[in-house]
């Protein structure tokens, strides 16, 4: 504390450092040409009085605002909200403040977030998109920097962060065979419509088998929440053959699925085997626990905001950057 038993300032840190107040900002910002004594000292100074940076008063002498926005479908939803709370930690260690927004699948608003429309300006928008088109990319105004998510493949015109989908559902599906399960079936909203990239890795682990895809496995969900998941479930139950193993576009849809096998008598995984996507944290206290594919939720919040704040720093090409993820066996599979 001050002197004056007020927050320290910038010039009590000087004074207290014997150095230029210039000094004290190029600590402060990092730059790098301060002698390592003369940066000791400072930092020495700044720890003692307790010094915080008035970030606003940085920020607008950048011409930034230290605002970034993170626009999701719902929070809803545990995978958004778990990515939220990463990205949270984030910012905080990258010095911004993080504005949450949700779209509720609205194609307008995506695109009023698209275009960083947020009623107070913002230095760079992360953008989670259910709506969005190729044209809605190409017609795009803002120059804002922009990193979106998801699991489309995005024009190269934007920079994108995400997993590899194909092989992670391959690798899902291919664990189910491995355990000796043959007739694996697969649910999600558009499973007949060939577009989806979760659907396109149960395509091809069928195919790396040897296995014949049977059309009549592609079970279509109105959503992926659980309730849908439920009705999943049921219709499997009764399907004539039914299936022995059932991969999930999400973690949500399969814990429904697995509550409407287990009420039509089924048990889990012995009657039939149940994985899921995104590695939710209810999955983990489910009963049975969920076998899951589970993204690095903490990387993609990192490099996402990253990527923006790069972009916002320095003139940077768009960039595709794919974010790890793992197979995590639990007892739905058996």
């Amino acid at each position: 504390m001050s002197a004056e038993g007020q927050r320290p300032r910038l010039v009590d840190v000087a004074k207290l450092a014997g150095v230029s107040m210039r000094t004290v900002s190029n600590v402060v910002n990092d730059y790098p040409h301060v002698a390592d004594a003369t940066r000791e000292r400072v930092e020495r100074a700044i720890s003692e009085l307790g010094y915080r940076p008035n970030l606003v008063a940085r920020n607008l002498a950048s011409g930034r605002t230290g605002l970034v926005a993170l626009v999701v479908p719902r929070l809803e939803m545990p995978y958004f909200a778990s990515l939220a709370q990463q990205m949270l930690e984030v910012a905080e260690a990258e010095g911004v403040v993080l504005v949450v927004q949700q779209t509720h699948d609205s194609h307008a608003l995506e695109l009023k977030a698209l275009e960083g429309r947020f009623g107070q300006p913002i230095d760079g928008i992360v953008l989670s998109s259910t709506t969005l088109t190729d044209e809605d990319i190409a017609r795009r105004r803002s120059r804002l920097p922009l990193v979106l998510l998801g699991d489309r493949v995005w024009p190269e015109s934007v920079s994108a962060v995400a997993i590899d989908q194909v092989e992670a559902a391959k690798a899902a599906v291919a664990h189910l065979f491995s355990l000796g399960r043959r007739r694996v079936a697969v649910v999600g909203p558009g499973v007949s419509g060939g577009s989806n990239a979760r659907w396109r890795g149960w395509v091809q682990a069928h195919e790396e088998a040897g296995v014949t895809v049977d059309p009549a496995l592609q079970v279509e969900s109105e959503g992926i929440s659980g309730e849908h998941g439920v009705a999943a479930g049921v219709h499997i139950a009764t399907a004539h053959p039914r299936p022995d193993a059932v991969f999930c576009f999400t973690d949500w849809l399969a814990l429904g699925v697995i509550r409407g096998l287990q009420r039509a008598g089924l048990s889990v995984p012995e009657d039939v085997a149940v994985v899921g996507f995104d590695d939710i944290p209810y999955g983990r206290a489910s009963n049975p626990t969920l076998t899951t594919i589970s993204p690095d939720r903490g990387q993609i919040a990192a490099v996402a905001l990253r990527s923006v704040l790069d972009q916002g720093r320095v003139t940077t090409p768009p960039a595709r950057h794919e974010a790890s993820w793992r197979l995590v066996v639990r007892e739905s599979s058996g």
